[in-house]
């Protein structure tokens, strides 16, 4: 898509291109880039370059003085594959606009599935009178700890990242959705991590890191520009962090207290024998996403002289 299209220079006599041609012609640039929603992509590139949240595009606008040119740009960088989230530096999740930044693992929609669990585990305890205390480790941008403290009244979330960067953009997005999350760096991996909330968190919920090794991501939006911390999960299997995610859920959980964990949908028969290993979780199973494919772990910690709690 050149810089210059549809600006009506001379000798052209089509005239000026609508904003809604223009989408129409980055959607082709991106589709054959290999893009995955182009016209998606290009309409959101074009909202953003307009300076909108949406943009319908039956009602698209008159193209402003210069849009085709800087709009031709941010087509181009979408077009090499950078991702849209770094582009406009937002993403959607749940009912949140996130602000995303490089370096940081950018919130994927099959996540608001594992955030769902966790928002109806603690709504359900909220619904009681209880205050559920909330865990997210491996918090990435904060998606999981954010929509739990905005969508639960009372709920007391804490949000944890080995990655400073991700702390302080978690950090940012809860000011920005008005959150009350307590955020922290920390591994874990760290068998201390949080020893102040032993044995009392109710929810403990996790995106962590999860491929392993020989199975590199094949698109370049996650390949070359999602940080390695927060892709790949260590061990042959990729299922080191994950495991100390359980581990800690073990600690960490109070009796009855729900674990909810997303994996590789390889992995869901190993992330249940991690749990089930531990001696500590009862109702061991394995959850679908979206699309039907087992991608989370949902285990609930046995209470006290290994009886179940009460709870659904």
């Amino acid at each position: 898509m050149s810089a210059g299209a549809g600006d009506g220079g001379p000798g052209d006599s089509r005239g000026p291109l609508g904003v809604r041609d223009l989408v129409e012609g980055a959607a082709r640039v991106l589709a054959e880039a290999g893009v995955a929603s182009p016209r998606v992509d290009a309409t959101e590139l074009a909202a953003f370059a307009l300076g909108l949240d949406r943009l319908d595009l039956v009602l698209a606008p008159a193209a402003p003085e210069g849009f085709a040119s800087r709009y031709a740009e941010l087509v181009e960088r979408r077009r090499v594959r950078e991702p849209l989230q770094h582009i406009t530096g937002r993403t959607g999740f749940r009912y949140l606009t996130m602000v995303v930044e490089p370096g940081v693992f950018v919130p994927r929609p099959e996540t608001e599935v594992v955030a769902q669990a966790a928002v109806d585990e603690a709504a359900h305890l909220a619904s009681a009178g209880r205050r559920p205390v909330v865990v997210d480790l491996c918090t990435g941008a904060g998606g999981i700890a954010v929509s739990v403290a905005s969508e639960v009244g009372g709920a007391r979330v804490w949000a944890v990242d080995a990655s400073p960067a991700a702390v302080a953009l978690t950090a940012r997005n809860a000011e920005l959705a008005g959150a009350d999350v307590a955020v922290q760096h920390g591994d874990v991996r760290d068998p201390g991590l949080l020893a102040e909330l032993d044995g009392l968190v109710d929810v403990l919920v996790s995106n962590p890191p999860y491929i392993p090794p020989d199975a590199v991501p094949v698109d370049p939006e996650v390949r070359d520009h999602d940080p390695d911390l927060a892709l790949y999960g260590g061990g042959a299997d990729g299922l080191d962090v994950p495991r100390a995610v359980i581990a800690a859920a073990a600690r960490l959980l109070a009796p009855g207290g729900l674990l909810v964990m997303e994996h590789a949908e390889v992995q869901d028969a190993r992330a249940r024998a991690a749990a089930e290993q531990t001696g500590a979780f009862t109702d061991v199973a394995s959850r679908p996403d979206l699309t039907g494919r087992p991608r989370m772990l949902v285990a609930r910690r046995i209470g006290a002289g290994g009886v179940k709690d009460s709870q659904p």
